[in-house]
Parts: structure tokens; C-alpha cells; sequence
């Protein structure tokens, strides 16, 4: 037997053993979704989370003739869903629907039971949403200009409200505050309910709300808003300026949504999610979807996703310790 068929022999043989080894995963590359994929949304039921995570997984099930189950597992700000997948089987049938609140929960200091960048991969980018800066109506500013002079000549008298330490509604505003330069008085509360209700009651005088949960009290005259917070107005409320607009230059925030995947997730099961869930998002009865929770789709690469959450953990992190914000464990 001549060089050449040994060699063409032995690697006959390499692969047959590796097929032999490997079966499960060649096939999963191969044939996924072979089986119905769990969704996991770490927040409960009824939210923008938990809204816009059940049409992209109706869609994805259309797409790739599997069913894509949401299972809300809430708790922990989101920390004991996102674990759940952190600790799953890296195959493409568990994947987590994730927002802005994994960078913030991981740049709190508190001890986390997994490694957002060590145990999950991104998958893309789903949508970003703006937060609306409302006020009282008892509040005498009439633009965010004016409510910043006021907030300047009277540090610490103006009071807002959050749905609690460490949450978006209060990382946000003190973001604001850090770039508008004024000292601001933190009431927390057990969620953003509560708050609102005090605003339009007249004790509290500031709230940074999401865009969806904001439009609705400031269309019905219950508060006054001042300035979105995104690139550009929204469509949910365009007579409303951006922060830009109104006064406070270069100052941007949104939250994002996205979807990642347990680490060791095949790329090419990566690549093939990434790929449906940009189709998705070009949907028109997707984007009208969004709309209607303050979003926009933000189709993108997992490189992308993976970029935004590590500037992300840098920014809240420096806020954080610029702040002086204490978070319990």
C-alpha cells in the first residue's frame, strides 16, 4: 500500500472516531431547531421585556418551524433568569431575551452567580428605547433648560423618584444629573407604580420613566414632559424634543434589548439565530410593534451586542463610583 492511501486511510479514520465522539453536536450545527427552543425573559409577565420577547420568539417559530417558548422567570432584577441560561446546555435550546439591566446588575458590585461575559454569548441586538425626563405639573419649569436652572440654584430640593437602588429608573436620572451637572434628591421605591402616583400627586417633581410607561401619563396632562432621551424625537411622542434639543448637549441614553446564548453555543447555531432575528426585526408588523413600546430594531452583528454590553458595564461601573451609589448585596 502506497503513502498516499495510508494517509487517505488515517484520516478516514480520524473522522469516523470523530463522528463516533461528537454525533450530538455535528448534529446540532446541522439540524437546529430540532426541537422547541425556551426563551427565557428574567422579568415577569406584562412588561416591554416580556411584550416584545413573545412576538420575536412567534416570529422565530414562523421562521424556523420550531416553537420558541417564553418562560418568565423573574426575580433578583433579573439576575435568576439570566443565571438559569448562564447554567444551561450550550446547544441552542435555551436562550436568554436580555436588556440593559444585565450591565447595570453586573456594574453594582454585587455578587453575581455567573460572568456576563464569560458565560453568555451575544446572539444581536434586538431594539432600543429612550427614557422620557418628566416632571409635576406643580413644577414651574417649562423646559429642561429652565428645570435645570431651577434644580442649580436649589441643589438637593428637587426630588425623584425609581422603582429602586440601583435600578434603570435610578441610574438614569443620576446619569442625567451627572451631566446636567445638579444635585438631585433619590426616593426609591418597590417599583415605578408608586411613583408615579406621587409625582401627580405633587411630592415628588422628577421621573425618567421608559418612553412607553411616560407617553401615557403625559398625553393624558398628569405630568409635563421635557425631553426624550434618545438620538432623535420618537414617534410616540414628536413634539417632545431630545435632551439635545433642549438643552443639554451630547447627553444620550437608551435601553437596549438583545439576545445571547449559554457560552459554547455552536457559532454556526449563533450565526443562523443571529441571521432570523435580523430578518425579524426588518418585519414591518415587527417594526410597528416596537413602535408602540417606545422602540426601535437595531438588527446587527453579535459583535455588536458584545461591544455595547462591555461600554456599557464601563459606563454604569464609573457612574456607580462617580456617585457614590450604595447597593445592597
Amino acid at each position: 500500500m502506497n503513502l498516499v492511501k495510508v494517509k487517505a486511510l488515517k484520516n478516514a479514520s480520524v473522522m469516523a472516531i470523530a463522528t463516533c465522539l461528537f454525533p450530538s453536536w455535528a448534529g446540532a450545527q446541522a439540524t437546529w431547531p430540532a426541537a422547541p427552543v425556551k426563551l427565557v425573559v428574567p422579568f415577569a409577565a406584562g412588561g416591554s421585556n416580556d411584550n416584545i420577547a413573545r412576538v420575536v420568539g412567534t416570529k422565530l417559530s414562523a421562521r424556523l418551524g420550531q416553537t420558541f417558548v417564553v418562560d418568565n422567570r423573574g426575580g433578583g432584577g433579573g439576575t435568576i433568569g439570566t443565571d438559569t441560561v448562564a447554567k444551561a446546555a450550550p446547544d441552542g435550546y435555551t436562550l436568554l431575551f436580555t436588556s440593559t439591566s444585565l450591565t447595570t446588575n453586573a456594574a453594582s458590585g454585587k455578587k453575581l452567580p455567573f460572568d456576563p461575559l464569560k458565560d453568555l454569548v451575544p446572539v444581536g441586538l434586538i431594539a432600543t428605547s429612550p427614557f422620557a425626563v418628566a416632571v409635576a405639573n406643580n413644577v414651574k419649569a417649562k423646559t429642561l433648560k429652565e428645570f435645570i436652572d431651577l434644580a442649580r440654584a436649589k441643589p438637593g430640593s428637587i426630588n425623584y423618584g425609581s422603582a429602586g437602588v440601583g435600578g434603570m429608573n435610578h441610574l438614569a436620572t443620576e446619569l442625567f444629573a451627572s451631566a446636567a451637572n445638579v444635585e438631585l434628591t433619590h426616593v426609591p421605591y418597590k417599583g415605578i407604580s408608586q411613583a408615579f402616583t406621587d409625582m401627580m400627586g405633587g411630592s415628588l417633581q422628577l421621573l425618567l420613566p421608559s418612553l412607553a410607561a411616560g407617553t401615557q401619563q403625559i398625553k393624558a396632562g398628569k405630568m409635563r414632559g421635557l425631553a426624550v432621551t434618545g438620538a432623535h424625537r420618537s414617534p410616540l411622542a414628536p413634539d417632545i424634543p431630545t435632551t439635545e434639543e433642549a438643552g443639554l448637549p451630547g447627553f444620550r441614553l437608551e435601553v437596549w434589548f438583545g439576545l445571547m446564548a449559554p457560552a459554547r453555543t455552536p457559532p454556526a447555531v449563533v450565526k443562523k439565530l443571529n441571521d432570523e432575528l435580523n430578518a425579524v426585526l426588518a418585519q414591518p408588523d415587527v417594526k410597528e410593534m416596537l413602535a408602540r413600546e417606545g422602540a426601535e430594531p437595531r438588527p446587527g452583528t453579535p459583535e455588536a451586542l458584545g461591544s455595547l454590553i462591555r461600554s456599557d458595564l464601563s459606563r454604569w461601573a464609573r457612574l456607580i463610583k462617580e456617585r457614590n451609589i450604595q447597593i445592597a448585596e
